[in-house]
């Protein structure tokens, strides 16, 4: 059974290293969990949100955060974050070039779009990335995620991949969340999708690969 990694979003933009953008809490601390996990896979995959200047959801502030938009692809407002050309568009230190990855997407680059999964280019899920069409062509049955955060982009990653037909794990310990409240709310609700593991430690993971 092949199985692949998936490193979702793992950027300085989602760090403590870049404090004006969404920096989740310990974010550096997935570097070696990821790093891990993917020793133990066949395909690594990853991610990143590569989001231009000119985005229509973009705020000022925090506290604007988070507002509806009418736009079919961009649904609630953010503070600038993963601009190309930036600190917060880099991968945490530690992880490959992405070039060494077996597959790799930038999502978001379009003004009016703020996918949040990896799978697809807009929220509506109609524009695929490519990478449930590259998985499925090498016979992978398994993807185990982790990355950034988990409350947002890990989590619709996975829910897209589940629908796919994928068995999904993510490993807790590659993950982090933007906020405590969100970590176990996101967490109650994966644990009611069928074919979707929550993975606590390595010992776990690496059962989960045999």
């Amino acid at each position: 059974m092949k199985i692949a990694t998936f490193d979702v979003d793992a950027q300085n933009g989602f760090s403590p290293v870049c404090p004006n953008e969404l920096p989740v809490p310990n974010a550096e601390e997935i570097v070696s969990e990821l790093e891990y996990m993917a020793s133990l896979g066949d395909f690594r995959i990853g991610s990143k949100d590569a989001h231009p200047q000119n985005a229509v959801w973009v705020v000022d502030s925090k506290d604007e955060m988070l507002q509806p938009l009418h736009y079919p692809n961009a649904d609630l407002t953010w503070v600038r974050h993963c601009e190309p050309g930036t600190k917060g568009f880099e991968l945490l230190k530690g992880l490959p070039e992405t070039t060494e990855y077996d597959f790799f997407i930038w999502k978001g680059m379009e003004p009016d779009l703020h996918p949040y999964g990896a799978c697809y280019h807009d929220i509506r899920e109609e524009l695929s990335t490519g990478v449930i069409e590259f998985l499925k062509q090498k016979d992978v049955q398994k993807v185990v995620i982790g990355g950034l955060a988990f409350d947002f982009c890990v989590k619709t990653t996975a829910l897209q991949l589940s629908k796919a037909g994928f068995s999904v794990a993510i490993y807790l310990q590659a993950t982090r969340a933007l906020t405590e409240s969100g970590y176990e709310q996101t967490k109650a609700e994966l644990t009611t999708i069928p074919n979707l593991t929550l993975i606590t430690d390595r010992e776990e993971l690496a059962a989960y690969f045999n």
